[in-house]
């Protein structure tokens, strides 16, 4: 049994169906809010860090001065060996503490499109579970670089680094596997001034379609966690 612990950036990207796969595995978890403020768990209490998505970008100091503490503890749980996670703005934040630079992308990317493995990528275990990937549910304008030392997992035709695995346990994806049907009309709703016609932006419509999509989805996402989980 793992203590998980997760850092959730706006009430409406939550955990998805990484939580229940964590209730049945019986790991304990626990969220810092940081738009609420919350403060942050210390770095000896956890043994898994998530680090969830949100609209904001990772240099938004003026108006998320959180950022700032944000990334010394991410480091600081790098540096302690923990299994660490991120997601979408969390991979970002993942890849600056390693000094991967975050910039913006040369065109945003919302909805279902597929990712490429690379062969380094098809060599980990990460990448392996990756290339079962039919497409994956994107929803991002930034972008990372590959941080020195990290294996470049995957791209697309819309963005060049979509995930890296750094020493084995420390993993950032751009793109969202966790996110179930709801999750998605969430953020189809919270975010809707971003779906305007583009060649890689789909209409919520389109997004929401199929459910079954989702569920593929969220199955890759267990199967990475069971890979993830050997790392504790």
């Amino acid at each position: 049994m793992a203590r998980v612990h997760y850092l959730q950036h706006v009430p409406f990207e939550g955990l998805g169906s990484i939580e229940p796969w964590m209730q049945q595995h019986e790991h304990t978890i626990r969220c810092t809010r940081l738009y609420d403020n919350e403060s942050l768990p210390e770095v000896r209490d956890i043994d898994w860090l998530i680090i969830m998505g949100g609209p904001m970008g990772i240099y938004n100091y003026d108006q998320h001065p959180w950022l700032k503490t944000e990334k010394q503890f991410i480091r600081a749980c790098i540096d302690a060996d923990k299994t660490v996670l991120g997601i979408c703005l969390g991979g970002q934040l993942i890849a600056d503490v390693l000094g991967g630079k975050v910039s913006a992308g040369i065109e945003k990317e919302i909805g279902w499109f597929p990712i490429n493995v690379t062969a380094a990528g098809k060599e980990t275990s990460i990448g392996k579970v990756l290339s079962e990937a039919q497409s994956v549910f994107h929803w991002h304008g930034d972008t990372f670089a590959i941080p020195a030392g990290a294996t470049h997992l995957c791209s697309s035709d819309a963005c060049e680094n979509q995930g890296f695995l750094y020493q084995e346990k420390v993993l950032g994806l751009q793109f969202h596997l966790e996110t179930t049907a709801q999750g998605a009309d969430a953020l189809c709703r919270e975010c809707e001034s971003e779906l305007v016609a583009a060649t890689h932006i789909q209409s919520a419509a389109s997004m929401l379609a199929s459910e079954q999509r989702f569920h593929e989805a969220n199955a890759l996402m267990e199967k990475i966690l069971r890979e993830l989980s050997k790392t504790l």
